[in-house]
């Protein structure tokens, strides 16, 4: 519409200006050498338009022949930097694909039409790593860290690099070059805090951990757990070093974080207990008991409870029954007293109260220890060690990473070095026991007896982290 609108003023002007010459007639004369040459103005004015357009066409025709050659090579270069990026993008599809081939293809091809490194650098690296050719890969990820706006990308690459290899000491280097470029990047977050934890780092992993929650790689439910975990293992190096007081706190903050959680239970009351404050041990695994009985709680509290005579020891875990008085843990930590204090008929009324509940091979051995015990009857403790030889296994501390099961709970894995993965479960596969010494990437801590089992969620609907229950 505007340009029709600009076309009919173009012709009202002309027309306007025709009308004008009508009405002002008039004649031009040129005298030069002794020429003569007269025409009328209408006619002169036309002869100087068609000059002036006769000259603007030789112009352009000049200027068009003159910058042939830059035109040319202009579109050379353009053409090339399409072919470039054509071959760029089927190197992508081809690495997306798994065509090493063809990306290795694509990669030289597009490094030869492109002059821009930063692109044809990270197809030729991951195209090197399909390939298998890591040295290569090394090399094209290595030159990209000379390039601010690819330093991160070659970072994120060596760092891959490094842990497929189990490099982790390097591995952890290169997540913190390249957090400095990219403080907030999740995926980075996730890595580093992992890192951190499985070299024992425990107060920078637990910085690491409060970003990554922050940044939303870490949940936050999980990532509660996690820090109850740091927190037991910084209990464990504070104890090492000799700092009790500080022990203590990590632990108390562990417990305090979740109280369902079981190592921190039994670690905080242990500390409490060694500088004499019983009653505050006993109500720390009270107070755990109550969301989440288990074997472990079990053993600490006989450690609180060891002072007094047998008969009190019953009374005590009666009390302890109280406060989650329908487990079966509950009943077989009574049973364990009572047979202790040689109390043989309270003692088989809890088994056999447990066996209704959940046969297992802990109940099993119990009521084999108790015919022994009572009747000297060892015809039919046979019977109950068999029943128990055929029985499930009890759940113990079983890594969520690898399956392997340890004797104890400990932050990180014994076999695999996964941290926070032990979990209170029934294996799925038989395998041996792992000792503490075994591992040393592992950091082990009070060996617990054989257990029964509870579930990953703690009774209540209250939430058992990962690695306890």
């Amino acid at each position: 519409m505007t340009r029709a609108i600009w076309f009919i003023i173009k012709v009202a002007i002309v027309v306007a200006i025709a009308v004008w010459l009508a009405n002002h007639p008039g004649t031009l004369a040129i005298n030069w050498q002794g020429y003569v040459v007269e025409t009328g103005i209408g006619i002169a004015i036309l002869i100087g338009v068609a000059a002036l357009a006769a000259g603007i066409v030789l112009y352009r025709l000049a200027r068009a022949i003159l910058g042939a050659p830059r035109n040319y090579g202009r579109y050379r270069r353009s053409r090339r930097r399409e072919r470039g990026y054509q071959a760029l993008t089927r190197g992508m599809v081809a690495v997306a694909a798994g065509d090493a081939t063809t990306a290795r293809k694509m990669a030289r091809k597009a490094d030869g039409l492109l002059n821009e490194p930063p692109l044809t650098m990270l197809l030729s690296a991951q195209a090197a790593q399909l390939q298998g050719d890591d040295r290569a890969a090394k090399e094209y990820f290595t030159a990209m860290l000379d390039r601010p706006e690819t330093a991160f990308l070659g970072l994120r690459g060596l760092l891959t690099q490094a842990l497929k290899a189990g490099d982790r000491v390097e591995a952890l280097q290169l997540a913190r070059r390249a957090q400095s470029l990219q403080p907030n990047t999740p995926w980075l977050l996730g890595t580093l805090y992992d890192l951190e934890a499985r070299s024992g780092e425990w107060a920078a992993a637990e910085g690491t951990l409060q970003q990554a929650v922050q940044a939303g790689a870490i949940n936050p439910d999980d990532g509660r757990r996690h820090r109850a975990t740091l927190l037991l293992e910084r209990s464990f190096e504070a104890e090492r070093r000799g700092r009790s007081d500080s022990a203590l706190s990590h632990a108390q903050a562990a417990h305090d974080l979740l109280s369902g959680f079981v190592p921190a239970a039994a670690r905080a009351a242990r500390l409490q207990m060694a500088i004499g404050k019983h009653k505050n041990a006993a109500k720390t695994i009270e107070r755990c008991w109550r969301v989440n009985p288990h074997p472990d709680l079990t053993s600490a509290y006989r450690e609180v409870v060891s002072s007094y005579d047998p008969m009190t020891r019953v009374k005590l875990f009666e009390k302890l029954r109280n406060h989650a008085p329908n487990d079966v843990e509950s009943l077989l930590a009574v049973a364990r007293a009572a047979l202790d204090a040689h109390l043989w008929g309270e003692a088989r009324a809890h088994l056999t109260k447990a066996l209704e509940m959940r046969p297992s091979r802990r109940v099993f051995q119990l009521l084999a220890e108790l015919e022994r015990a009572e009747r000297q009857d060892e015809e039919a403790a046979r019977a109950w060690l068999a029943q128990a030889a055929n029985a499930p296994a009890d759940a113990a501390w079983t890594c969520s990473a690898c399956n392997a099961v340890s004797p104890s709970w400990g932050g990180l894995c014994g076999h695999c070095g996964a941290f926070d993965s032990l979990e209170w479960k029934t294996p799925t596969v038989s395998m041996s026991l792992m000792s503490p010494e075994s591992a040393p990437t592992a950091i082990a801590h009070h060996a617990t007896e054989p257990v029964t089992g509870q579930p990953g969620v703690a009774p209540g609907g209250q939430i058992a982290p990962q690695g306890a229950t």
